[in-house]
């Protein structure tokens, strides 16, 4: 909690700053706001991370039975996408109202641009700026809202085993156990395979919309027909995987998305076809958010029983999950920035090469696809199915049991462990 509280307000100021434009001396604009965005951008994410790791750590402290967790997760990706809905909403619908000039000249687009920023009247750069510095006051309003009922609302709980444990293992040698894990291993490889995949997804499909379909004025819309899709389909994800299990839900929940992508690459600039279609990858979407996330205090339970005595790793294994979220989230930003640099990519451009065009096809569709059958290749390999999580559930019972009763001593946890 103590992260959260502290991470808070100065998550909020620096990313408040990262849509704020300062008055830069004449000729220096590019270097001096490079280095601003640079140094906002990073310290929001460093930031955030303080916030989202202990956030989502808190999943195994709220209550030892693996059903609540299974609960307390499908609620906690619930609320995520549904933030995700709501800032992109907010983000899109207000800032999509102030829209940008594009240039009609293709053969000297950075002349042109600089033609447009001299001729461009200050009123609509004005109204451009003021925006983005409303979508982010807003959102920043949320973030704080959010934050102060998570402080007042939530209560940790201790394994009764833990709670004998004097104090926690070495931060080294407890990430040294977790990297050894081979549930774990197998698990963030599929995640961060599949992460990258919807990331690629997420993060072209404005200039996607704009440039390869023509729907330059739609694509917020089209995003928030994908977020709210997927915040409906939630439930019922986790309602399918009590009903046929975690590794039958990721199969088909994370590659139902293949069909549609292939869709995409292949229909033509089709308005209503592309709303049934972002409808429809919504679901594979809330499969992706939920699936994974629900799977780690699984893997968490299984290395419990097999190192009783290393308390205070969860931090560990949740960091780790986030920092894979983090990379991919970078490898995506930097794959599509080289790819659409080495087509041509031109600078608010009204319409792009067709090279430009295959590439963001390429990034949207392709790329993902094989991202996706790389991801649950390796959930294939994952080992905790169903009947592992029962005897997991019978074994951790019995510790949870005899450390209530009349306390564990090495020897004793170390054989109830052994069950397995």
């Amino acid at each position: 909690m103590p992260w959260i509280i502290f991470s808070t307000p100065l998550a909020i100021i620096a990313y408040f700053l990262i849509w704020f434009v300062p008055d830069f001396p004449l000729g220096m604009e590019r270097s001096h706001g490079f280095l601003w965005y640079l140094l906002f951008y990073c310290l929001f994410e460093t930031l955030v991370t303080c916030f989202h790791v202990p956030y989502s750590a808190l999943t195994m402290f709220i209550s030892t039975d693996q059903s609540e967790r299974d609960s307390a997760t499908a609620y906690r990706m619930t609320v995520e996408v549904l933030g995700t809905v709501i800032g992109t909403a907010i983000q899109g619908q207000i800032v999509g109202q102030a829209k940008a000039p594009c240039l009609q000249d293709q053969n000297d687009s950075e002349v042109a641009l600089e033609a447009v920023n001299r001729t461009q009247s200050t009123g609509s750069l004005k109204e451009t700026q003021n925006a983005y510095l409303l979508a982010a006051g807003i959102i920043a309003s949320v973030y704080v809202i959010c934050a102060v009922i998570l402080v007042l609302g939530v209560r940790e709980q201790r394994e009764p085993y833990e709670a004998q444990q004097a104090e926690s293992m070495p931060f080294f040698q407890g990430l040294r156990l977790v990297m050894s894990h081979g549930p774990y291993v197998k698990l963030i490889a599929g995640f961060l395979f599949t992460s990258l995949a919807f990331m690629l997804v997420e993060g072209n499909f404005a200039l996607f919309c704009t440039y390869t379909l023509g729907f330059r004025n739609e694509f917020q819309n089209l995003l928030l027909a994908i977020m709210l899709s997927a915040t409906f389909t939630i439930p019922i994800w986790q309602w399918f995987l009590t009903r046929f299990g975690k590794k039958t839900a990721v199969y088909v929940g994370i590659s139902s998305a293949v069909p549609f992508l292939i869709l995409v690459a292949l229909m033509k600039s089709n308005l209503i076809v592309t709303y049934v279609v972002a409808i429809a990858a919504g679901v594979s979407v809330a499969a992706a958010f939920l699936l994974p996330w629900s799977m780690l205090p699984d893997v968490i339970d299984d290395f419990h029983l097999k190192h009783p005595h290393s308390p205070g790793t969860e931090p560990i294994f949740f960091s780790f999950y986030v920092f894979f979220t983090k990379f991919a989230s970078g490898v995506s930003l930097g794959v599509s920035t080289l790819s659409l640099d080495f087509a041509k990519y031109k600078k608010q451009g009204c319409s792009q090469p067709e090279q430009v065009k295959f590439t963001l096809k390429m990034l949207v569709t392709m790329a993902p696809i094989i991202l996706i059958l790389l991801g649950l290749l390796l959930f294939k390999m994952y080992p905790i199915d169903e009947e592992k999580q029962r005897q997991n559930k019978k074994a951790l019972q019995a510790l949870r049991d005899e450390a209530s009763s009349s306390g564990c001593s090495d020897t004793d946890s170390t054989e109830l462990a052994s069950i397995l």
